[in-house]
């Protein structure tokens, strides 16, 4: 396997799994334990992971949503397709930034909708769409992200209001407080919350319990919460305690 391809296959399992062991990267890879540290020590140099005793980290941050885009499909679409049942004809949506609500909006096809979003993905995805009354907030363009952000998208939003918010996160800690590490985000997607009849948060397994640096919500401002049965119990309770439908695919 070429050194290359080795480098972005550790960086894929640092990032959907946390941190890892020479010993199982080795595993994975299919090579020495030598190459793996040789391949660790190139990767912290070029700034793209911390090692640690006995392996590697990557500390976190900002994601490409190409790189996101990637990670856990299958699970994003058994959410993305419980989401849309909930959601009926004639009604307005809200779409985060973010993959999950990617996945979503590709369940909503040839529906009697509007759909709202700052998720420039979200807005390729459906702009053909001719059943779909499609409105695209303004705002600064993030190019790796492929989201518009700043007070102009927060102007646009408190303009508006939804039937549905269906939010994504970066994780939930384990008392229910919704995270994010793109800061610049946050003031979005309170926008988002603000606007919205009912907020659903989109997380899969890997987001429980989660970290990030800036809090977006409490439990108590979501009504929903759609993720896997694998889910992490004790966020789950907390959730449950604050009084959100807690929707297990």
């Amino acid at each position: 396997m070429l050194a290359e391809r080795r480098h972005q296959l550790i960086l894929r399992a640092l990032r959907s799994g946390g941190p890892a062991a020479v010993g199982d990267l080795s595993e994975q890879l299919k090579v020495s334990a030598a190459t793996v540290r040789r391949d660790l020590v190139r990767l912290e140099e070029e700034g793209l992971l911390t090692r640690v005793h006995g392996g590697a980290v990557i500390e976190e941050g900002d994601q490409p949503f190409a790189e996101v885009a990637e990670m856990r499909v299958s699970e994003k679409d058994e959410i993305a397709a419980r989401a849309a049942a909930m959601i009926e004809d004639g009604q307005s949506v809200l779409l985060d930034i973010g993959t999950t609500a990617f996945r979503l909006a590709r369940q909503l096809h040839g529906r009697r909708l509007t759909v709202i979003t700052s998720n420039l993905v979200v807005y390729e995805e459906l702009a053909d769409d001719h059943e779909i009354e499609l409105v695209l907030l303004g705002g600064m363009v993030r190019r790796e992200y492929r989201s518009l952000v700043g007070f102009l998208t927060e102007d646009n939003l408190r303009q508006l209001h939804a039937d549905w918010v269906f939010l994504g996160t970066s994780g939930v800690r384990p008392g229910g407080q919704v995270m994010d590490t793109t800061v610049v985000e946050v003031p979005v997607k309170r926008a988002m919350i603000v606007a919205g009849d009912k907020v659903v948060l989109l997380a899969d397994a890997g987001k429980f319990p989660g970290t990030g640096t800036a809090r977006v919500c409490g439990p108590e401002e979501l009504d929903v919460v759609v993720t896997n049965a694998s889910s992490d119990p004790a966020t789950c309770a907390a959730l449950d305690e604050a009084g959100v439908e807690v929707v297990r695919v």
